[in-house]
């Protein structure tokens, strides 16, 4: 069955972890394209800060929930419905994160990252698919490289996006058997220069460091907004979708990358001033909060050619072709 999604001025967009990040460069383009948005973060200050940045009058909106509490996100999607009517795209963005070798991280901070991650991942699935089910429309989660290449350090992470992989996996499934006309979309970012780090618990001996490349979050928030207009399947930021299949067919030769260059660069040898974080509670205070990027010290890619690529497949052969014509022409005049 081929699934047909409004453009984005005619949407109504909901995108939890909405305050900071890849969901606040989302919102912005959203908006600015047009549509209509809900943001849904624990993090009252930031998200009542963003929604006067967007200036965006009546087409915006913000809800006070804890995605991992079902009741409280399920409150927070009645209240975009009784706002705008409904909603057509559902955005899991929510992600928490804690740095640390597997024995030095409390059961308490892997079951919090795990609460967020997936079981927000899972809360916010059920809800959408219920009520798109019979109007259509789509519901796009936010995995992670590490679906596929988990990161030294970064066991609960690593587990929660490998969880939320087979989960959307199974929700488009579900759905296809179905027949629901709602698009079920993987994105894929490789590391983001989002605030994710800086409110990130740390137990490591120094500050976290992403592993390079590292893309800015307009990059994912445009691959999400194609997604909500166009049905996918998975999107790939950058070069991970070379990684997962490196994963995949020689996983020895990833585990020596992982271990001879991959934790070493996570272990930046900067101190950290934050090692607490925002796991457990939003602090407006701390930074990041209200702001798409983050403080990574290194080169912030702003475009990734292979995800522009695989997203717009008839306009990259047309340009390429012409590339080809326009050298081949080049060619036979000098000649």
């Amino acid at each position: 069955m081929k699934l047909h999604l409004k453009p984005l001025n005619q949407q109504v967009i909901v995108i939890t972890g909405g305050s900071s990040g890849i969901g606040v460069a989302t919102a912005r383009m959203a908006v600015e394209q047009g549509a209509r948005v809900a943001l849904i973060s624990r993090n009252e200050e930031a998200l009542a800060q963003i929604e006067q940045q967007l200036s965006a009058g009546e087409r915006v909106m913000h809800v006070v929930a804890d995605v991992g509490e079902r009741e409280q996100l399920q409150h927070a999607a009645d209240q975009v419905i009784e706002r705008f009517g409904g909603f057509d795209t559902w955005i899991n963005n929510a992600g928490s994160s804690v740095w640390g070798r597997l024995g030095d991280v409390s059961d308490e901070d892997h079951q919090r990252v795990m609460q967020t991650n997936f079981w927000g991942t899972f809360y916010g699935s059920s809800i959408a698919a219920a009520h798109l089910r019979p109007r259509g429309g789509s519901i796009i989660n936010i995995g992670s490289l590490e679906s596929v290449v988990a990161l030294p350090f970064h066991a609960s992470y690593s587990a929660s996006k490998h969880a939320v992989k087979a989960l959307t996996d199974v929700l488009r499934l579900e759905l296809e058997q179905d027949r629901a006309p709602v698009s079920v979309t993987l994105v894929r970012p490789v590391a983001t220069d989002t605030p994710l780090m800086d409110h990130s618990k740390n137990e490591l001996e120094s500050a976290p460091n992403f592993p390079p490349p590292v893309y800015a979050p307009e990059v994912v928030a445009q691959a999400i907004l194609h997604a909500a207009e166009h049905p996918q399947r998975d999107v790939y930021i950058g070069n991970g979708k070379l990684l997962s299949r490196l994963e995949q067919n020689a996983p020895r030769l990833v585990d020596w990358l992982r271990r001879r260059f991959i934790a070493p660069t996570i272990v930046s040898g900067r101190p950290d001033a934050n090692r607490r974080g925002q796991l457990h509670e939003a602090d407006s205070s701390q930074g990041g909060a209200g702001h798409a990027h983050g403080a990574y010290p290194g080169v912030v890619l702003q475009h990734s050619l292979y995800t522009r690529a695989s997203q717009h497949p008839v306009a990259t052969t047309a340009a390429l072709a012409l590339g080809a014509l326009t050298v081949f022409s080049l060619l036979r005049r000098r000649g």
